[in-house]
């Protein structure tokens, strides 16, 4: 099964960060179009679409902007959530930079579906060059008129687009956080409905506030110019449309392909080329904070937001999300699980904000215990430390960075339980002496708080 691009059809165009080029190619077209139609038919065709939200969740994409309120008594803001940090994961990053115009022009209908008149691109910090070519659409559409005051001749329709450049805090993609950190607060996560209300009705500044990725933004104008009903013709039945995913790791030609949803696991794998260096292990589909799947079953799965890897975790049963961000990590048969779930715990202890106790706390202990093992000190009972510390992290923290934390470790544990055992009796890696586990290169630790016995 072949790519379907959508998004990323004219990414090799000649020119395409030019504006001409791209209203040559039909660009800024739906924003016509979404212009000449009631704010509310701009909704109902994203709703017939059934687009949902790329950013890893899978919402509905409708529903946030139907959930504005329909009155202009209080400022409303549409932000762009372009603060790509999920490992494995870099499709946003090549929408900002070859495809720039085309979120801009889903932003701008997203504001005028939703009554807004600012918007906000909150751009990682690393991504420079994302961050100009941004800088430059923008720039161009406000001299072509389709930002600005009255836009496109519409008297009531003045929109102002801005980027705000993070400071390359992983936590800050997490919307109430890059809500906060967009307000000059520390960016870190808030409470959640129903304890709090929902960004739609007090978002940024305390005001209703849409909140969507790059990826989702940039469908919009492909569903304008081309119905609901088109989009929805593709897909699966709770998945409709295309998908870009990010492979990386252990495969030949890496890099960023679309497809539509429902294709299995293995046919992307193939269609980037296949397992470089062995043979395949382990996949983990949608970025690190989905549970790595082995290869012995990674054939049962396809591509959409209804498949789910099943884990039984003690006295319940999870069902953990496959597509994610779309960040595919390939791993051949030389890789050693135990050090690379070491190397997925380094990050997220180095990347939580510290609000929420358990996860500040128990993501330095998973990375410490893992550490322990691999560096030969390992202990029967630390498989049993391990699950008692996802347990206390998994579902109890403001953010989801606490469960990303949590899952990977559960989901390796279930399927690779004997590396670690083999790690813990031999104090090795079963790939052989010849292997050497990683060093720490990030995290200050108090390594001494965990001596081998």
């Amino acid at each position: 099964m072949p790519e379907t691009r959508i998004l990323l059809k004219h990414r090799d165009e000649p020119g395409i960060e030019d504006i001409e080029t791209y209203e040559r190619l039909g660009g800024y077209t739906a924003l016509r179009k979404a212009l000449g139609m009631e704010r509310q038919e701009v909704i109902n065709e994203v709703k017939s679409s059934g687009l949902r939200g790329r950013g890893g969740a899978g919402f509905p994409t409708w529903i946030k902007w139907d959930g504005i309120p329909k009155n202009t008594n209080q400022p409303h803001y549409v932000l762009c959530n372009a603060d790509e940090g999920e490992p494995g994961t870099f499709k946003d990053r090549e929408l900002m930079l070859k495809c720039a115009h085309q979120i801009v022009e889903g932003i701008i209908i997203a504001g005028y579906a939703t009554l807004s008149k600012v918007s906000y691109i909150y751009i990682r910090g690393e991504f420079v060059e994302s961050a100009k070519m941004v800088r430059k659409a923008i720039d161009q559409a406000y001299r072509k008129g389709y930002l600005g005051k009255k836009i496109l001749g519409r008297e009531d329709f003045d929109f102002d687009l801005y980027i705000h450049v993070g400071a390359g805090s992983y936590e800050c993609g997490e919307e109430s956080a890059l809500m906060s950190s967009l307000m000059g607060e520390r960016g870190q996560p808030r409470l959640k409905f129903p304890h709090a209300p929902l960004p739609v009705i007090a978002g940024a500044w305390n005001q209703p506030t849409l909140i969507n990725n790059v990826e989702t933004y940039s469908v919009v104008p492909h569903i304008i110019v081309n119905g609901g009903a088109w989009y929805a013709s593709m897909g699966t039945q709770g998945s409709k449309g295309t998908k870009i995913f990010s492979l990386s790791g252990h495969i030949a030609k890496p890099g960023n392909y679309e497809i539509i949803f429902g294709m299995p696991l293995l046919d992307l794998v193939e269609l980037a080329g296949g397992v470089t260096g062995g043979n395949l292990k382990a996949i983990i589909p949608g970025g690190s904070s989905v549970p790595l799947i082995p290869a012995e079953i990674a054939k049962d799965f396809t591509l959409d937001y209804e498949a789910s890897q099943t884990v039984q975790y003690r006295m319940r049963t999870m069902r953990l999300p496959v597509v994610g961000s779309g960040g595919m990590m390939v791993f051949n048969d030389r890789t050693d699980i135990v050090t690379l779930m070491l190397r997925t715990a380094e990050f997220y202890a180095h990347e939580s904000c510290g609000k929420c106790t358990p996860c500040r706390e128990g993501t330095r202990w998973l990375y410490k215990i893992l550490y322990r093992i691999v560096s030969g000190g390992g202990r029967p009972s630390d498989l049993d430390i391990l699950m008692n510390i996802c347990d206390g992290i998994d579902g109890r923290s403001y953010c989801a960075l606490g469960d990303a934390a949590a899952w990977p470790i559960m989901g390796s544990l279930k399927h690779y339980r004997h590396e670690y055992e083999y790690w813990i009796e031999h104090k090795r890696s079963p790939l052989g002496d010849n292997f050497v586990p990683p060093v720490p290169n990030r995290l200050n630790l108090n390594f001494e708080l965990l001596p081998a016995r």
